[in-house]
């Protein structure tokens, strides 16, 4: 890599800046802000992604919502936007996909900001992939062109035993009731990004990261810490569980309902493939490699430290789909003999575990992950665990 520097001087002051290239060095454009005079070029970044920090500008595009994917209207979310280095730029492989983390999305997120599309935008960041594509992550600073900078907002941190409400996202919510609250919360949390099933295995690598051990994940039921590379299909290999099993409803693993990250989590793939599609209920024999689990012929009960995320997932899933957006209308019902229809149960024995097994510090930070880096929607029974109850009775 060659490393050129370039001075400029001016009346009253001199600017030193030091530009990286790999080859041919672009020429650096040194401007009267601060932050622009390090900057990179969107092509220079993408050359780069080696998990350095570093301030890189360009024009606002649209929104990536898949690796090869950029929409430049109706907009489903806060989450991204993609850069470029010309404002007509149409190749999503000369675009650099800029996370916007929870701080920043107020000021330059998509959703609520449609009319930065066009305009020059400078961040800081980590340089490394987002969806799977050139990225910039974890920003630390986002400034209009003009130098502008909108103060970040600030979003509320889950702490075990509270609830997490970040800044007014549940303010359509307040105060409802019944299928009131039912109506509001489907509103809020069916905006969201949509991942495919392969973007499902970095997703899952993040957002159930072991606590004590950044390298590995932490299996639902199994509750084992495993390498985050041994995911697959092989023996003692962990894979992508489905918690609303996806034949109930038909869904399988296209964009959507089986794509959908709050209720996907790793598992030891002969565990996930013993509780198959069966509903949950308590009872039945041990499972070996799943201390704390016990299943028969019709159900499956995960081990006490998870039995109310197990709870709060379905009940996630009941309140997102409601069979309006071309998907089924998943609901949780009493029976644990639902087959192919799109009802999981058993709920009277979900709402008991979901009471018992209150959210926890790892559910919060899962939740908190899954809205600030992937999908930009939230499970409001992690947050308010009082509403399943509201809901449900």
């Amino acid at each position: 890599m060659n490393m050129k520097s370039v001075t400029r001087s001016r009346p009253g002051r001199l600017i030193a800046a030091v530009v990286l290239s790999a080859t041919v060095a672009t020429p650096l454009v040194v401007t009267d802000t601060a932050s622009a005079a390090t900057a990179l070029t969107v092509s220079q970044a993408l050359a780069a992604q080696d998990s350095r920090t570093a301030t890189v500008t360009g024009y606002v595009i649209g929104q990536p919502t898949a690796t090869s994917t950029v929409i430049t209207s109706g907009y489903t979310a806060d989450t991204a936007i993609a850069i470029a280095d010309q404002a007509s730029e149409t190749s999503t492989g000369r675009m650099l996909y800029v996370q916007v983390t929870a701080a920043w999305r107020s000021g330059f997120g998509l959703l609520t900001n449609p009319s930065l599309r066009g305009r020059q935008v400078t961040a800081t960041g980590t340089l490394t992939a987002y969806f799977s594509h050139g990225g910039l992550k974890d920003p630390t600073a986002m400034s209009l062109g003009g130098g502008t900078t909108p103060t970040p907002t600030t979003t509320a941190t889950p702490t075990p035993g509270g609830t997490a409400t970040p800044g007014d996202y549940y303010a359509a919510a307040s105060g409802r009731t019944g299928p009131a609250l039912r109506t509001a919360l489907h509103t809020i949390i069916r905006t969201q990004t949509k991942l495919t099933y392969d973007q499902v295995w970095d997703a899952l690598k993040d957002t159930d990261q072991d606590p004590a051990n950044p390298a590995n994940v932490i299996l639902l039921y199994s509750g084992r810490s495993q390498s985050k590379t041994s995911n697959g299909g092989g023996v003692n290999d962990w894979n992508r569980e489905h918690v609303w099993a996806k034949s109930h409803g038909d869904f399988g693993t296209a964009t959507g309902p089986g794509t959908d990250v709050h209720h996907l989590r790793p598992e030891d793939v002969s565990v996930n493939s013993l509780r198959g599609n069966k509903d949950f209920d308590s009872g039945g024999g041990a499972v070996a490699e799943a201390p704390g689990c016990y299943t028969d012929a019709d159900s499956f009960e995960p081990r006490d430290a998870v039995k109310g995320d197990v709870a709060r997932m379905i009940l996630y899933m009941a309140i997102r789909y409601e069979g309006d957006d071309g998907w089924p209308d998943l609901e949780p019902n009493d029976s644990v003999a639902n087959g192919s229809a799109p009802r999981l149960g058993r709920l009277t024995k979900l709402l008991a575990w979901h009471e018992q097994d209150p959210p926890d510090a790892f559910e919060q930070r899962r939740n908190q992950r899954i809205y600030e880096r992937w999908q930009g929607n939230r499970n409001p029974f992690v947050d308010h665990p009082e509403w399943a109850r509201a809901i449900w009775g």
